[in-house]
């Protein structure tokens, strides 16, 4: 079996990985993949852009590629997986209707409105002064959202008004582009976040092993948000007893909305959650996508053949396939960033040490933001890795505890020769302690 998947970060990079870890799938082509993907045997890159649908269709089917598994958002909100099916591919990820989910957070909050999903209370706004009036009414803390796509960056949790309102000012006067041009403006709420990664072939749904993620720059979870600075997996914040209510309270319903709109949703259905003090889940927010980084922390866990599952939701079988099978460990994930990351950064810097990083069997590193370089004339050995982006390496790790998977990951960062990089050195803090030992489903 051969397989496609479309993107260059750190998510492709473990997406790529965990299909070439069954003997079943011979070859991975990623468009345009990273440097990490170039140095993953059975994996091999092509130069092509993620818009160039003909191109993609016909490497899928001159090649018999069993499927063409999209990973980010920003293709799937335009359209490529439709066009892709329209051209008899086999695609893993929702359609533009379907991808409105995370494209547009106030159509999101539209479709839990009619499937009578729990989330945060909210407003939309499409000029400042009627959003500014809404917060001085409200008070602080209070959330305000880009409605469109804004790479993660897009959410302001504002603790003061003058933030909020300095969010909404920033939002209209084209921050985020057009993504800025309607925001979603939410109640704070209160208690800890887990990610939920669920896969659908738009009749069944099923989560994935729960994650929890860490999106501000600083330890302690400070400074502004990213696109995720570390995760986890699985997380005792969501054991089994409320990952069951996720799948009644959320999930199905979320699913039957979508499927009342007729509209066919194969891919991954991401439920961002609030748990509450009194323990109860509500949504923050819906992705179409696998996040990044509680991908690279979820899949290492997984025993089920990946391409099964991905299969299973291209073809409408998921019902029929077994229960997921997950290794009893932990696992975590360390992002590695170019330092003044998420603000401007430095790209090009070599890095080296991964090979002794990676000597640990059980240690593997995503590569999220890099390149092989290939110009030996500019004193830089072919084969080098260079950065080209701002979150750069996914340092993951599996072992028997929470404890013992983390000592790992900042063992193998300790063997990285990455000049200027930062990290945060306590992901998984709020559970330090009660980590250990959640089985999975």
């Amino acid at each position: 079996m051969k397989a496609i998947v479309v993107g260059s970060g750190g998510r492709e990079h473990a997406l790529a990985w965990t299909l070439l870890r069954s003997p079943q799938v011979t070859e991975v082509v990623c468009i345009p993949g990273n440097g990490g993907t170039a140095r993953l045997p059975g994996c091999r890159n092509v130069a092509m852009a993620m818009d160039e649908v003909d191109a993609i269709a016909r490497c899928a089917l001159v090649n018999n590629m069993a499927f063409v598994l999209v990973g980010p958002e920003q293709p799937l909100a335009e359209g490529l997986a439709d066009k892709l099916r329209a051209q008899r591919v086999n695609v893993f990820g929702p359609g533009a209707d379907g991808a409105q989910i995370e494209s547009s957070k106030a159509w999101a909050k539209d479709l839990m409105a009619d499937a009578n999903v729990p989330t945060a209370a909210s407003a939309v706004f499409t000029d400042a002064d009627s959003a500014i009036a809404y917060v001085e009414q409200q008070g602080a803390p209070i959330v305000v959202k880009a409605d469109g796509l804004a790479a993660g960056k897009g959410v302001t949790v504002a603790m003061e008004k003058s933030d909020a309102i300095a969010a909404i000012q920033s939002a209209f006067s084209g921050q985020f582009g057009a993504a800025g041009e309607r925001i979603v403006i939410e109640e704070f709420l209160t208690g800890q976040e887990v990610s939920v990664l669920a896969v659908t072939d738009g009749q069944t749904i099923r989560p994935l092993l729960p994650a929890q993620d860490h999106k501000q720059v600083g330890e302690g979870d400070t400074g502004p948000n990213t696109g995720g600075m570390g995760a986890y997996a699985p997380t005792p914040v969501m054991p089994a007893d409320l990952l069951a209510r996720v799948q009644s309270e959320v999930l199905e319903p979320t699913l039957n909305a979508l499927k009342a709109k007729s509209i066919d949703y194969r891919g991954v259905l991401y439920a961002g959650l609030i748990v509450t003090p009194a323990g109860d889940p509500k949504v923050i927010e819906f992705n179409c996508r696998f996040g990044d980084p509680e991908t690279q922390a979820v899949l290492p866990l997984l025993e089920t053949p990946f391409e099964d599952i991905i299969t299973a939701c291209c073809d409408q079988t998921l019902s029929t396939l077994s229960a997921f099978k997950w290794k009893a460990a932990a696992s975590a994930c360390v992002v590695m960033a170019a330092e003044g990351y998420p603000g401007p950064y430095k790209k090009g810097l070599v890095i080296g040490g991964l090979d002794s990083a990676e000597a640990d069997e059980d240690t593997v590193i995503f590569h999220a933001g890099t390149r092989m370089a290939q110009d030996s004339a500019q004193g830089t050995a072919q084969g080098t890795v260079k950065s080209t982006g701002g979150r750069v390496l996914g340092v993951s790790a599996i072992a028997p505890t929470f404890e013992a998977a983390l000592a790992k990951v900042y063992s193998a960062i300790d063997k990285i020769d990455f000049p200027g990089s930062f990290y945060r050195r306590d992901i998984g803090h709020r559970v330090k302690g009660m980590a250990s030992g959640m089985e999975g489903n």
